[in-house]
């Protein structure tokens, strides 16, 4: 495993490195233009002899495969890829199943690598196959979207969704490295890109209200290129995230939760939306940091200008914040709180969400009252209290 940082300068696309210093299980994650065309030295680096087979979608595939490929092939460490079709529906038992079936076709054995060439459902889906597999191979997160670049591929939580709720089977699984290759959002989608700043702010929003700040002011460098306000906004949030996880790498102690912030009503929207195109992960997330803030707020442990604050950059880069922002029909209280009774931070029965006490100021609440919620819900939902 390389453990300095220079010899990764060396390779000449790197532009940061992030420690994800761990107990048992310590990674880097490297940030910068180019890593995909260089990935092989990198992996060659850390994991010495491993072969490698690609877990890649439909859609990313077509752009990035082949310079993957041939970087691998360069080092003899090429076992072959697995293709999926894109969308959260690939994040289920049958695909899972071929995958597994795929790999093992390959010759993938326990000295081996699987690398998740995507955004966070292949990151999602392809650590979950590399846990599993043979007991447990290794692997590699080379996310190709912002919202994987920033959140999903650091910290090692794979899973697959069930009809009941998002990432309910899953494992924590630490991958060997990651390569986020900023040139790689070029081709992404804008509302992809959207999506994905909706993570961005949720480091500011839970811990560090300067870096939100910033964020209002600088979003639109963000967006416009890969310029350093962009390779700005990405590095700190994995540094946010690396010490989150450091800190609490399995949700022992509740710090990993704060991550969860707007997470317990955003996968309740994207349950009831049908993980579909309808309603993104990042909007659905968007949607669920405002009603967090503006929970918060009716409870008396915010001001309402944060909560405002949150709303106006929300509107500003074009991302949904309230469920009549959702297409189709509105869910009824009951279905969101049904849905949220399965999130995985529930203990006895007791619904448990991230609030805040200000921009910056998260914290877990382990017993909401439900009749609150309800109330809340009625609301936010358009209906008579």
């Amino acid at each position: 495993m390389m453990d300095d940082a220079t010899d990764t300068f060396a390779h000449g696309a790197c532009e940061a490195v992030v420690k994800v210093a761990l107990k048992d299980s310590s990674y880097p994650v490297f940030i910068g233009d180019g890593l995909i065309a260089s990935a092989g030295q990198f992996i060659d680096s850390a994991l010495p002899g491993a072969r490698c087979a690609v877990v890649s979608d439909a859609n990313v595939a077509p752009l990035y495969l082949a310079p993957l490929k041939e970087s691998l092939e360069a080092r003899g460490a090429f076992l072959g890829d697995a293709v999926v079709a894109p969308g959260e529906q690939s994040k289920s038992f049958p695909v899972l199943a071929r995958l597994c079936e795929t790999l093992l076709d390959l010759g993938v054995e326990r000295g081996d690598c699987v690398i998740a060439l995507g955004g966070g459902v292949i990151g999602d889906l392809a650590g979950f196959a590399a846990s599993i597999l043979r007991r447990g191979v290794r692997s590699v997160q080379i996310p190709t979207s912002l919202l994987a670049q920033v959140d999903s591929s650091v910290g090692g939580k794979t899973g697959i969704d069930t009809k009941q709720g998002k990432n309910l089977i899953g494992t924590f699984h630490q991958p060997s490295l990651v390569l986020a290759d900023t040139g790689a959002l070029a081709t992404l989608p804008p509302r992809e890109f959207r999506a994905g700043y909706a993570e961005v702010m949720k480091y500011g929003l839970l811990g560090d209200a300067p870096f939100f700040s910033w964020l209002e002011k600088h979003w639109e460098k963000v967006f416009s290129g890969n310029g350093p306000e962009r390779a700005r906004a990405i590095e700190t949030s994995v540094r946010a995230k690396a010490a989150i996880v450091a800190a609490d790498e399995r949700e022992e102690t509740g710090t990993r939760a704060l991550l969860n912030l707007g997470h317990t009503f955003g996968h309740a929207l994207e349950a009831f939306a049908g993980y579909s195109d309808r309603l993104l992960h990042g909007e659905a997330i968007a949607i669920g940091q405002r009603l967090a803030f503006t929970y918060s707020v009716e409870q008396g442990l915010c001001a309402k200008e944060d909560a405002l604050r949150v709303e106006r950059q929300l509107a500003k880069v074009g991302l949904p914040s309230k469920i009549a922002d959702i297409p189709g029909k509105a869910p009824t209280p009951g279905q969101l709180l049904r849905l949220m009774a399965q999130d995985k931070k529930v203990q006895g029965g007791k619904l448990a969400l991230v609030l805040v006490r200000g921009i910056g100021q998260a914290y877990l609440e382990r017993d909401v009252p439900t009749e609150t919620l309800t109330a809340f819900l009625k609301k936010e939902c358009g209906q008579a209290a």
